[in-house]
């Protein structure tokens, strides 16, 4: 299909850094049109959230330009298009911004972590770009910690439900949430990040989906926001 995107893949590169740390990131321009790079949920200085009009001018075809900041606030956070953005975030210029807290002792103890991109524009039901059978399975070991990152990049509302082993939910928007709460299906809204812990003490392949069921299911089958988690013996 149709895509723009950031390096030649979408979504685009995952960032994984950490709090307090300085980073450069260069964006050149090779679209047909002007675009800019909003770091959705990161707390940068305001010449440095890329809104044309508000924070920077839009970067033209063929130009570049730099974002430099040091990274103040720790979470799951994403990275896209800010300029004509149903569009191009649409096609896929999309990705996660994940930052480590500098103390991390607090952080819950996962022994796999997986990041999970719902989208709903220009390639359909997608999650991480593609749409079931075509989705990663999320594989671990029996009595394995599962961390899932949602991250909604769509237009709508994708209510994630997982088969056979509940969820308990430790952040919104990168932010610990105050009592850690258990659900089975989690809704996800526009622009929201939820992470979740998944114990994975039930042996078995389980769906793993949106759902709003047309999202995920049609007269011929399973499709779009779908995959699974395999939990192995």
């Amino acid at each position: 299909m149709k895509a723009w995107a950031y390096n030649d893949q979408v979504p685009g590169p995952q960032f994984r850094v950490r709090q307090g740390d300085r980073i450069r990131i260069n964006l050149k321009n090779e679209l047909p049109e002007s675009t800019a790079i909003h770091f959705h949920g990161v707390e940068v200085p305001n010449d440095q959230d890329g809104v044309p009009y508000i924070t920077q001018p839009p970067v033209k075809p063929g130009e570049s330009w730099i974002y430099q900041f040091t990274v103040p606030n720790s979470g799951s956070h994403m990275y896209h298009s800010h300029h004509n953005s149903a569009f191009q975030v649409g096609l896929g210029l999309l990705g996660a911004f994940i930052v480590e807290p500098s103390d991390k002792s607090a952080e819950p103890h996962a022994d796999l972590d997986y990041v999970m991109i719902l989208n709903d524009m220009s390639h359909g039901y997608t999650l991480n770009g593609k749409g079931f059978p075509a989705t990663e399975p999320l594989v671990c070991k029996l009595g394995q910690t599962v961390r899932v990152r949602f991250m909604n990049e769509g237009m709508m509302i994708h209510p994630m439900h997982l088969h056979g082993i509940h969820m308990t939910v430790i952040a919104k928007d990168g932010w610990p949430q105050p009592a850690p709460w258990k659900c089975d299906t989690l809704n996800v809204a526009p622009g929201e990040r939820w992470d979740v812990l998944i114990k994975a003490n039930n042996p078995g392949t389980w769906a793993f989906h949106c759902h709003i069921l047309p999202h995920a299911e049609s007269p011929m089958g399973m499709f779009g926001m779908v995959t699974a988690l395999i939990v192995q013996k």
